[in-house]
């Protein structure tokens, strides 16, 4: 299958660099050479200069749109390279790309999603990021009608075409559960696989995501696809 790895990245010159230089070094030999697109999301740091020092290939937001509407502008360059699936990478250096290429050569069909599952406790993770999973894991879990072990690991496989068929609305964080919902009410085959990931000490942190908002916009996201998209009841 012809594979990338997207990285959205938002003020992230300090950590991008050494996630595409070990993206690259993981990636598997079968699958021919790398591709690591790094999308932008109008950093002002040197995010952009950073990653494409690192060999990625950058496309660039003006202003900061969010984290749904980078991963879409990855998809949609992917898509264009005639790319059939992507990984999908956080750009602060969470995921190991040990475990990237575990998923991305996880044996499910092309066609499913196929979802990191974190230990949270094990790794580290913020009571307050712990809370909020957890939130949202049994909130999905019960509009999806499957049973969701990590709804907000941006770990993730993604078929490339089948994603942007399901046409997803939410720019921000929220996206990532959108796309849960309107996979699972299309009957996709949702995989669920245990990662390893990586959590900085505390004064090295550096995380956009908001423990209150954004698990507010992904409620009232689950709530308006469950309403409007098409699917199963």
């Amino acid at each position: 299958m012809h594979a990338v790895a997207i990285v959205p990245a938002y003020q992230a010159c300090h950590s991008v660099g050494r996630v595409i230089t070990d993206l690259f070094r993981a990636w598997p030999q079968n699958l021919g050479g790398p591709a690591v697109l790094v999308v932008d999301d109008g950093s002002t740091d040197g995010t952009a200069r950073a990653a494409e020092q690192a060999g990625a290939t950058v496309i660039q937001h003006e202003r900061n749109r969010g984290k749904g509407a980078a991963l879409k502008s990855g998809f949609f360059h992917a898509r264009s390279l005639g790319a059939k699936i992507a990984v999908t990478v956080d750009a602060d250096g969470q995921h190991p790309a040990a475990e990237a290429m575990r998923l991305l050569a996880h044996p499910s069909p092309e066609h499913a999603l196929v979802l990191g599952v974190r230990d949270l406790i094990r790794d580290g993770a913020p009571r307050a990021n712990r809370f909020s999973n957890g939130f949202s894991n049994v909130f999905l879990s019960l509009f999806s009608r499957r049973r969701l072990s990590d709804t907000q690991c941006g770990l993730r496989r993604y078929p490339i075409a089948q994603t942007l068929a399901l046409d997803p609305r939410e720019t921000g964080y929220g996206f990532e559960a959108e796309v849960i919902l309107r996979a699972a009410r299309a009957g996709w085959p949702i995989e669920q696989v245990p990662v390893r990931v990586i959590y900085p000490p505390q004064n090295e942190r550096v995380s956009h995501f908001h423990v209150v908002r954004d698990p507010a916009r992904i409620v009232f996201r689950v709530l308006h696809t469950f309403a409007t998209a098409p699917g199963r009841r």
